[in-house]
């Protein structure tokens, strides 16, 4: 993971380049349109770097490894869900479809809530007879 931070000024410089939505201290958000441009760009043969460049970013403020790890992750992107996939925010979610879904149906939470109404029960079952055993060792002595 990229460690690098940008300053105040280059957070301006960046938020200037027209393929950029935004910019934080520690990341860049490209907009959709230049991720596809960039992606068939790449696909027709051109370097990571040389797109950046071309697009007026500064390799030296981003980090030139970026490039290749932002083109990387965009044709995984692109391979699965298209040019859609490249329009649509997909932070937090893996490109493999995010988080697998609860099952909430109504007959797997009451498996699930009767699993653990019996295993409460056998808890406070044990929990009795433990008591037990040490109110009757307590009077033995």
């Amino acid at each position: 993971m990229n460690r690098r931070t940008f300053n105040p000024d280059q957070i301006r410089q960046l938020e200037a380049n027209l393929h950029v939505a935004s910019v934080s201290d520690r990341t860049i958000q490209y907009k959709g349109e230049f991720k596809i441009h960039a992606v068939r760009e790449n696909l027709a043969g051109k370097r990571p770097i040389q797109i950046f460049e071309e697009s007026g970013f500064d390799l030296d403020m981003i980090g030139k490894q970026t490039t290749n790890e932002a083109l990387k992750r965009w044709r995984k992107t692109y391979r699965i869900y298209g040019e859609e996939g490249l329009l649509n925010e997909r932070r937090g979610k893996s490109n493999l479809g995010g988080r697998p879904k609860k099952d909430d149906s109504v007959e797997r939470r009451l498996a699930k809530a009767e699993a653990r109404i019996k295993y409460l029960t056998a808890e406070n079952e044990l929990l009795k007879k433990l008591e037990a055993l040490e109110r009757e060792a307590k009077y033995r002595n």
